[in-house]
């Protein structure tokens, strides 16, 4: 098995998404399974088959999620070096194009949330920014061929 390594923070969230599906999702859907089984023959029940197909569903999450979990590597803050943007940093940036600022934070790709601004160190401007510091340069050469350009503003732990 591959190790990963994760944010403690993002460790902790997986741990309760996992544990809210092995709990409340699993007795919502034995609650479903159990209602479409009060309309009788299972053999045409669509409510039925689309309740199992949810348990099956949150079944495979389960075990995916405990997968993971399983060989992940939480990363220790203290041996990280806080100048540099490596996974857990929050980094400011200076887009060269619009002049706007952006702050990303550096997360594995389990953690990776765009609506939380959580990108993955796998990512192309993820992987641009490893190692790098304040007002070291970042480009990125997009997928329509275009570069991106930012500078990095500032880095937090």
């Amino acid at each position: 098995m591959d190790l990963h390594h994760m944010t403690r923070d993002g460790y902790e969230k997986l741990q309760e998404k996992l544990n809210h599906m092995m709990t409340d999702k699993r007795r919502q859907i034995a609650k479903d399974m159990e209602h479409a089984r009060s309309f009788g023959d299972l053999s045409e029940n669509a409510e039925y088959d689309a309740a199992k197909e949810k348990l099956d569903h949150n079944e495979r999450d389960i075990k995916e999620l405990t997968e993971r979990l399983a060989t992940a590597r939480i990363l220790d803050d203290s041996k990280i070096a806080k100048d540099k943007a490596f996974i857990g940093a929050t980094v400011k940036l200076r887009d060269h194009i619009d002049d706007e600022e952006i702050v990303y934070t550096l997360v594995s790709a389990l953690e990776a949330n765009i609506d939380e601004n959580k990108i993955s160190v796998q990512s192309p401007i993820g992987k641009a920014m490893l190692g790098l510091g304040v007002k070291d340069v970042v480009s990125i050469k997009a997928p329509n061929g275009k570069t991106l350009k930012y500078t990095i503003l500032e880095i937090s732990r």
